[in-house]
């Protein structure tokens, strides 16, 4: 039975036929027996939490119709959250018969989601279609642009150092500001294998998880948010630098997940919590490092600045701003929640300031941009 027969069958059954708004939780359950629905055992216990949240031992209609839904508002999760103690408090099923695609679902779950609620609804209602494109796709992507130009240049490391190199229509170069596609197409490419290889792993590590608990579209987002915002940040802080690399949007998703990790600290279930943090804090700083010592100590002579490290840093700010509040908004609507739109309305503050910056700064302030080749 869908959605909409479900919800006709309620109406038919006349449950609230003083139109409060409210469907006592007895007589719903009575119903469900009756016609046997098909309902996910998840969703069952949802309705007892709800029903132990309100006074009455009732469902709002609203919420019945949410749950139903599969969508989850600001009021719904605070009425789940007052109710959870009347769910069980066993973890999620780690039978011997569970596939191989369940099991990762459930290791999914324990590593992104903090709450042992949001984590069984994850659990039962998730599906492996659509599947986490997105991330695949852009990872594909720069593996075979860097192949493509790694055969072309006979270059595998310190690409950038190649006279050919910035001549790419995908590089993003101060002096071809006006080609607006380049401040996103950039991170297709690399400086060479080790900037390559180190985002790959953190895109499939973390983003692959990330996108499948919260989909494609705010994903998507986040990250080429802080892909925007790491060439637009170059452009205003380090004018004379090209940038290159998927770093922006790596350190988007990667600071997004270590800050929702650290405010939820005792909710996590991910093994080896601390000792994952510190490494992950390593290696990130890490790259940081070695991307500023290739902009201001190049190993070799280059004809030019070599790409800004300020990408990384964008995409870090980015991530601990609008990533935390994606994270934080599990299957909640984001457009209910105000510190969605100040995160929006500092993000668009920041994007005019950046495009009038680089219509008008670099002439006013005089800055000398030096060829791109």
């Amino acid at each position: 039975m869908d959605r909409s027969s479900l919800l006709q069958l309620i109406q038919e059954q006349q449950l609230d036929p003083e139109n409060t708004g409210f469907i006592g939780a007895d007589t719903f359950a009575g119903l469900v027996h009756s016609h046997e629905l098909p309902l996910d055992p998840a969703k069952l216990d949802m309705l007892v939490a709800l029903a132990q949240s309100n006074e009455r031992g009732q469902v709002c209609y609203q919420e019945l119709v949410d749950l139903i839904s599969s969508k989850r508002s600001s009021s719904f999760k605070r009425a789940i959250a007052s109710g959870q103690r009347a769910l069980p408090r066993d973890g999620l099923p780690d039978e011997p018969g569970l596939g191989v695609y369940k099991r990762f679902v459930r290791y999914v779950a324990y590593e992104i989601l903090p709450c042992e609620v949001d984590r069984r609804w994850y659990f039962y209602r998730h599906r492996s279609c659509p599947p986490p494109v997105f991330m695949a796709s852009v990872t594909l992507a720069q593996i075979i642009v860097f192949l493509c130009y790694g055969a072309r240049l006979n270059k595998w490391v310190l690409q950038t150092y190649h006279p050919e190199y910035m001549k790419s229509p995908l590089v993003y170069h101060p002096g071809h500001r006006a080609r607006a596609w380049r401040f996103l197409t950039y991170m297709f490419m690399h400086v060479g294998l080790e900037q390559l290889g180190f985002n790959a792993l953190l895109q499939l590590m973390i983003g692959v998880p990330l996108e499948m608990v919260h989909g494609l579209l705010r994903i998507s987002l986040l990250y080429l948010a802080g892909v925007l915002a790491g060439s637009l940040t170059v452009s205003i802080t380090d004018m004379r630098a090209p940038v290159v690399g998927g770093s922006g949007g790596v350190y988007a998703l990667c600071s997004a997940h270590l800050a929702n990790v650290v405010m939820n600290w005792a909710g996590m279930r991910c093994p080896y919590k601390l000792l994952r943090m510190v490494l992950a804090l390593v290696c990130m700083s890490s790259e940081v490092g070695r991307a500023v010592w290739l902009r201001f100590s190049p190993p070799v002579p280059a004809s030019g600045p070599q790409p800004s490290f300020m990408a990384h840093l964008a995409g870090a700010v980015v991530g601990v701003s609008m990533g935390l509040t994606i994270l934080r908004s599990y299957e909640e609507r984001l457009g209910d929640q105000c510190g969605w739109w100040v995160v929006l309305l500092a993000y668009g503050t920041f994007l005019l300031f950046a495009i009038f910056w680089n219509i008008f700064a670099y002439d006013l302030l005089g800055a000398h941009v030096p060829p791109p080749s």
